[in-house]
């Protein structure tokens, strides 16, 4: 499958494209390092919203263990600055399985799903590592832009609505990583293109396998869910936003 014909159900998916100002704003060199840290954290936050997931709705108790040591490293480095590149590497990977509550009928589905998801974003956050590393952009722990939180925060509060809507936001956050993905490896320099094309494939099927749990839970239709954050993912993006990141709108700030 050619990358035109990936992104044409992200684009009928997303209700605006990204704005040119934050195209233009992002192409400016001294852009690179927080679009880069930002990356970092948002690929460490997309396994943790799974590794949530599983453990709250999906895997047994000590499955649940077994997730949370899973991302203890990342989680050491990222917050407290403890770890390096190569203990990562080795922590990638899952080593043991983890097995499904028997009390939740979808428990196996969000297992394959998920676990899978969680090991490409760990892959993917010691790339951006690497990347970083390689170019001498030191590691910050910087803001979380109102992107993500403002999405979670119109969530329904009772279950499994609250489920249902945090799988709908998952899968607009990982379509527009997608679309940014795309518009990024247009500009940048040959390595990073090729980085961000090869992250294409993975995140286009973040995308559809977020949307798929939501309407296999769901018991009833999901569309107009997916309109109403659909519309309120399009206002993020597109409004004035002063603080400059990954996933954030029309740059009010520029340098």
């Amino acid at each position: 499958m050619s990358f035109t014909e990936l992104l044409q159900p992200i684009h009928q998916f997303l209700q605006c494209e990204t704005p040119d100002s934050w195209i233009v704003e992002a192409q400016k060199p001294e852009r690179l390092a927080v679009l880069l840290q930002d990356h970092l954290i948002c690929e460490l936050k997309a396994a943790q919203t799974a590794m949530y997931l599983l453990r709250r709705y999906a895997c047994d108790k000590d499955s649940s263990l077994t997730l949370l040591n899973w991302l203890k490293p990342f989680e050491d480095f990222a917050y407290r600055f403890d770890g390096d590149i190569q203990s990562l590497k080795q922590a990638e990977k899952l080593n043991k399985s983890i097995i499904g509550r028997s009390d939740f009928v979808h428990s196996d589905r969000i297992i394959d799903r998920m676990v899978l998801l969680i090991r490409e974003e760990l892959h993917h956050f010691c790339q951006v590592l690497e990347i970083m590393l390689d170019r001498g952009i030191p590691y910050e722990n910087i803001s979380a832009s109102r992107y993500a939180k403002s999405l979670i925060q119109n969530c329904k509060t009772h279950e499994p609505q609250i489920l249902i809507d945090k799988l709908i936001c998952g899968a607009y956050i990982e379509a527009r990583s997608c679309e940014r993905f795309a518009k990024l490896a247009e500009f940048v320099d040959p390595e990073l293109a090729g980085f961000y094309t090869s992250l294409l494939r993975s995140e286009a099927r973040h995308f559809a396998d977020y949307l798929e749990l939501a309407q296999v839970i769901s018991k009833s239709d999901i569309s107009g869910r997916v309109c109403f954050f659909g519309k309120l993912e399009a206002e993020l993006i597109s409004s004035p936003d002063p603080d400059f990141k990954f996933h954030s709108g029309a740059p009010t700030a520029t340098i």
